[in-house]
């Protein structure tokens, strides 16, 4: 089982309010066949930070039966807009399970009191605000809302990749809000996995040890 689970302590995403680190940041995760934690299997990770502390992401992928309208009301905030009161939170990892992150698109005109702004990619938001202002019909556009969220400590990503348990996606921002935001979410491993231009089925070897 990969310990994917066990975060840098010197990487709290709610403390963020800075620029992400360079390297994979802002590329995708997909877990190869050969993946054997349950918690990545099939999944596309979107990572926002790695560095040499190592790395965190979010599975957008793996909706859970929790929807919206449900965790607003959990937190006491009125969702009243019909396209969004169904609208799936995901599981984004197994990392505080408790609490939520808010994947958007980035905009100059909208901020937040806790976020982390992936350059040349997406702004992860960790503060009730970002929540307060989609009750209210004036937050991000479009938004993918999880619960927890994937980490790495120093070198395991990096590891893990070595071993086949993950392969990075480069893609460019245009592609990758397609799939996050406009692709069902059944068909974002396909979707992330067509653009390597072949098909991870016909690979295999052990993965997910690291």
């Amino acid at each position: 089982m990969t310990s994917a689970n066990k975060a840098s302590h010197d990487s709290d995403p709610g403390s963020l309010i800075s620029y992400s680190a360079d390297h994979l940041a802002n590329q995708f995760l997909i877990a190869m066949p050969g993946m054997v934690d349950p918690n990545f299997a099939n999944s596309v990770v979107y990572l926002f930070e790695h560095n040499e502390r190592g790395a965190m992401g979010l599975v957008v992928n793996k909706p859970t039966e929790v929807n919206l309208a449900t965790l607003f009301d959990k937190i006491e905030l009125k969702l009243e807009i019909a396209p969004l009161l169904e609208q799936p939170v995901y599981f984004g990892g197994p990392v505080q399970i408790e609490r939520g992150f808010v994947l958007h698109e980035s905009n100059p005109h909208l901020s937040y009191s806790s976020s982390l702004i992936i350059p040349g990619g997406l702004t992860m938001t960790t503060s009730k605000d970002v929540l307060e202002a989609v009750a209210l019909g004036n937050g991000p556009r479009k938004f993918l809302m999880t619960l927890g969220y994937a980490g790495w400590g120093a070198g395991q990503l990096e590891e893990e990749i070595t071993l086949n348990g993950w392969m990075n996606v480069p893609l460019s921002h245009e592609q990758m809000t397609e799939i996050i935001f406009n692709t069902p979410s059944s068909q974002r491993y396909e979707k992330t996995m067509s653009h390597l231009g072949f098909d991870l089925s016909h690979l295999s070897g052990e993965a997910g040890h690291a």
